[in-house]
């Protein structure tokens, strides 16, 4: 009979990447990817997401002795994503194109009419998020697209768990105050 194995842990493909194993990388690679794309593509990636999430894992392997496991490795890949986001920034004098995933909510030969009141209120949202303060669009991010817990926000942004909670109300507020 075939052994069973456990699927590992992301501390035991890290253990096993620190030893030399390509595969495990790999693996935490496939594991987070996705979840770090969606983040900074509404983080206001655009077209340069593919690019930023390569950078975003390439320097976490680098500082991978760095890691001090007090977030989950999404998390932590995450905020240096979001630093590789800040720089890109940096670097560059246009702004960014803000994405929404899945941007095809209706049907466009359905409707024309909610067709167009959709797109309205995707391009207010965009914008409504893009002019969050940094602190607040980042936990809003987090928690809202990724669904990541309050513990994990403070450790990866540096702050406590209250004060990722105010930045959180403080957002989805000033959020639906642009809404309405």
């Amino acid at each position: 009979m075939p052994e069973l194995r456990a699927t590992p842990t992301d501390s035991q493909l890290i253990s096993a990447w620190r030893k030399g194993d390509e595969v495990a990388a790999t693996e935490l690679v496939r594991r987070h990817a996705g979840a770090v794309a969606r983040y900074l593509s509404a983080a206001g990636g655009g077209d340069d997401v593919e690019d930023l999430v390569q950078e975003a894992f390439y320097r976490a392997f680098r500082k991978l002795d760095g890691f001090r496991g007090t977030a989950s490795f999404r998390t932590w890949v995450m905020t240096i994503g979001s630093n590789v986001l800040k720089d890109m920034r940096r670097r560059e004098t246009r702004r960014p194109v803000f994405a929404l995933e899945d941007r095809e909510v209706v049907d466009e030969r359905s409707n024309p009419h909610a067709t167009t009141v959709v797109r309205d209120m995707e391009s207010r949202l965009q914008s409504a998020i893009q002019q969050l303060p940094p602190k607040q669009r980042e936990v809003f991010l987090m928690r809202a697209q990724q669904g990541i817990d309050y513990d994990e926000i403070a450790s990866a942004l540096g702050t406590s768990v209250g004060a990722a909670r105010v930045h959180y109300h403080q957002a989805v507020k000033r959020l639906k105050k642009a809404m309405e």
